[in-house]
């Protein structure tokens, strides 16, 4: 196996620290998983035979920084040259009682490579590239296969989040048809759900809904009885392949968590009030349930032609991020067409948003007196200027305003006269 972070110094000087007096390193999961997959490695990840104080000791001592960060579970995190790795002394279960199993630490790369949940995650390479392989992930992940090691039913009982990562590397790494095995024990087992805290499902399914195959994942899911289980409500599944359709679009959505959001109200949100209760339901932040009614509280002011003025006036008053996700959800609720949704979106990526060129400031030196009479002056001017289409540049606009001022003054005079 060939990939750039096998040449990376700071891996190789994080090794020369542990690997000593008869330990072990290999970089283990993800970074190995991806890199067969042709994906991005994203963190690198490390399992060694080194005990966690032994870890720590060898890195001080190697002028590396280590930080205890999960001592308990045998982690540590090295700081090389400013880049954190975790370092992870290999386990063995002694007393399985689910999430948090009783464990020992090891030397058996076979035996820590069985307790971990998928085959495709059970994979470690040296530093020469050479993959070791205890349970056959080599072939899934090039099979487009995500599997459970050993009985899936055991492996979900030990934690039924499992259930939910299962469903979440389908979508994003599985090819063909879901697991059978894997899937008949997370329907046999999904009464554990109700057991899992709302921030940890939160997680998982941000992550499962902006996945390649998220739509048809979903759908599996939904005709299994999980769906609703876990969002608590009826989903919309065409709306969300519709948006997921729209990906790779200029000013489309992006299968990244910022877009998370805009993916879980597409599925399951149908009014404001929806966009608030998933929200806490799945322990979400104050951003993403405000971005969640925004968007289906917004989606009916679209255009459905595309009509460029409209997207101006939702920039104009929005902002751009906004405006994006009005019209990914009216396109998920099929107001729009794919042609007027694609304009739309292009025009919310590119265009210019409009700023009113007159502010309070500027009234005030017209001779406007301090006080609620600027703020209402500025909102009479801004829906004028808005409903023009904006043509107004900041001369005519300061015309408009100085003769809406010397109206303001002149009736206050012949008010304070009794005139």
């Amino acid at each position: 196996m060939a990939a750039d972070w096998l040449d990376d110094p700071r891996l190789h000087r994080l090794f020369s620290a542990i690997e000593r007096d008869g330990d072990r390193a290999y970089v283990v999961g993800g970074a190995v998983r991806n890199t067969l997959l042709e994906l991005p490695a994203g963190d690198v990840d490390v399992a060694t035979t080194a005990l966690p104080d032994v870890v720590s000791a060898r890195a001080a001592a190697a002028g590396l920084k280590p930080v205890p960060t999960g001592i308990e579970h045998g982690t540590v995190t090295v700081v090389v040259e400013g880049h954190p790795f975790e370092v992870t002394t290999l386990r063995r279960d002694v007393e399985s009682h689910g999430r948090h199993a009783t464990v020992a630490f090891g030397r058996d790369w076979s035996v820590d490579a069985h307790r971990r949940d998928f085959t495709m995650n059970a994979l470690y390479a040296s530093l020469d590239g050479v993959v070791h392989d205890f349970v056959g992930g080599i072939a899934d992940c090039r099979a487009g296969r995500v599997r459970f090691i050993g009985a899936a039913s055991r492996r979900i009982a030990e934690d039924y989040l499992r259930i939910l990562r299962f469903f979440r590397f389908h979508a994003a790494y599985g090819r063909g048809p879901i697991d059978t095995e894997g899937l008949a024990a997370a329907i046999a087992a999904r009464d554990g759900l109700a057991g899992l805290s709302a921030e940890r499902i939160g997680q998982e399914i941000s992550k499962l809904v902006v996945a390649t195959g998220a739509p048809t994942t979903v759908a599996t899911m939904s005709d299994a009885g999980l769906l609703q289980r876990v969002l608590g409500r009826v989903a919309d599944l065409g709306g969300f392949a519709r948006l997921h359709r729209l990906v790779g679009l200029p000013g489309g959505p992006r299968r990244e968590s910022d877009d998370a959001a805009v993916f879980l109200a597409a599925l399951a949100v149908w009014t404001e009030a929806d966009g608030w209760a998933l929200a806490e339901r799945l322990r979400l932040s104050n951003a993403a349930r405000d971005r969640m009614a925004g968007a289906i509280a917004r989606a009916p002011t679209v255009d459905p032609a595309g009509d460029t003025a409209t997207i101006d006036r939702l920039l104009e008053a929005i902002g751009r991020e906004a405006t994006r996700d009005a019209v990914m959800l009216a396109h998920g609720r099929a107001r729009l067409s794919f042609a007027a949704t694609a304009a739309s979106l292009a025009a919310a990526a590119m265009r210019p948003v409009p700023v009113m060129p007159l502010g309070g400031r500027d009234l005030l030196a017209l001779g406007l007196p301090r006080g609620p009479g600027v703020g209402a002056l500025l909102a009479e001017l801004r829906a004028a200027w808005v409903a023009d289409g904006f043509r107004d540049d900041r001369a005519a606009l300061t015309t408009r305003a100085k003769a809406a001022v010397d109206r303001i003054l002149r009736d206050r005079s012949n008010s304070s006269r009794g005139v």
